[in-house]
């Protein structure tokens, strides 16, 4: 399974023409899981080590013996600006490359009721990959900030007031309109059982 930086192997990218439906413009990158099924979908979350919630995440369709195609992009973020992966509550989640960073979708919620709520994509426990690495990452989410019920509440918690709600405890965080938009791409095109990692 080969390691490499999206940015390395997506740049310049390939603008194919857009899709009927309202489905972005793809693009193209090679495939990070060389096992993975033809037509089959995955998330990659870039880290940014410059600005740790200037990341992004990708929603990804595996091609056979082609490139990749990226089927939606979106501006995300990890940690508190802590690149430390092993701070439990603060750091980004752990994985620098798809053997390292390679997670399990567990399950996807658009009407979860926690600490967070609304529509999540439960991602399986994480052992850090550098520094401490008996520490295990638990609880690690993508998500936003909204109430139960997907709308946006008044506690700051439940409501997306800009730049700095792409901070969080460690989980990947999407605004409102991006975390709705990507769940509406999986159930239309098929939801992703993976999602990789990497710095």
């Amino acid at each position: 399974m080969p390691t490499f930086s999206l940015r390395t192997r997506i740049a310049p990218l390939a603008v194919a023409t857009a899709l009927v439906g309202g489905l972005v413009a793809t693009t193209t990158a090679v495939a990070p899981d060389a096992h993975a099924a033809s037509g089959s979908y995955y998330l990659y979350f870039k880290k940014n080590t410059s600005n740790p919630i200037n990341s992004k995440l990708y929603l990804m369709k595996s091609v056979a013996n082609a490139k990749d195609k990226v089927v939606a992009r979106y501006r995300a973020g990890s940690g508190n600006g802590s690149q430390n992966e092993c701070a439990t509550n603060k750091g980004w989640l752990p994985g620098t490359n798809t053997k390292n960073g390679k997670y399990k979708i567990e399950f996807h919620r658009t009407n979860f009721d926690g600490i967070i709520n609304g529509y999540v994509i439960k991602l399986s426990d994480k052992k850090c990959t550098q520094g401490d690495k008996r520490t295990k990452r638990t609880a690690l989410f993508v998500h936003s900030e909204m109430k139960p019920n997907g709308k946006q509440g008044t506690i700051e918690s439940e409501r997306w007031d800009g730049t700095r709600d792409y901070y969080s405890n460690g989980c990947i965080k999407l605004k409102p309109a991006d975390i709705k938009d990507l769940f509406a791409k999986a159930k239309r095109y098929g939801w992703p059982k993976t999602l990789y990692v990497v710095k």
